[in-house]
């Protein structure tokens, strides 16, 4: 299918606009970033689940490894709508967080590392290569989207956290 870059491309445009459009007022949050964009309506909609959102609107700063809609649609079947569950809370607390890391990561200094330690506790493997900067496995398709309680980079696949 040659739909998924024209719409990663849609996405990480939305994802610049919304971030210029807050720049003359209070700059948007990560979520806010998230929330406009339009192209990650699964992740607000597991943020929300797992009673995320205040956190990840607060002071920050923080780097989301943000997967879009198709990421989430590419799980296996019926694995979204079981971590959603009000009894796998924790869980999905735990995926969510293992894809953020806290303080301002840019790819110019994430693609220095090797890893970086996420909020949920684990490592999260960081890797370059002539494709570009990988995390966890995931290919970051838009780096560096500003917000201003933090940085976004778009990801293609969901990090799951080491077991």
């Amino acid at each position: 299918m040659k739909q998924a870059p024209r719409v990663t491309a849609l996405a990480a445009a939305a994802l610049v606009v919304t971030g210029l459009a807050h720049a003359g007022s209070q700059p948007a949050t990560v979520v806010e970033v998230a929330v406009s964009a339009g192209s990650f309506q699964t992740l607000v909609k597991a943020l929300q689940a797992a009673g995320l959102v205040e956190t990840l609107q607060g002071d920050g700063p923080f780097t989301v490894f943000a997967p879009t809609d198709e990421a989430f649609a590419r799980l296996p079947a019926g694995t979204l709508e079981s971590l959603l569950e009000p009894a796998n809370r924790e869980k999905l607390t735990a995926i969510l967080t293992y894809h953020v890391v806290p303080g301002r990561v840019t790819a110019a200094q994430a693609s220095a590392l090797d890893g970086a330690s996420t909020v949920q506790g684990a490592r999260l493997p960081i890797a370059t290569s002539e494709g570009g900067l990988t995390v966890g496995g995931a290919r970051v398709v838009t780096a560096d989207v500003e917000a201003g309680n933090g940085v976004v980079h778009v990801i293609d696949a969901v990090l799951l956290p080491p077991q």
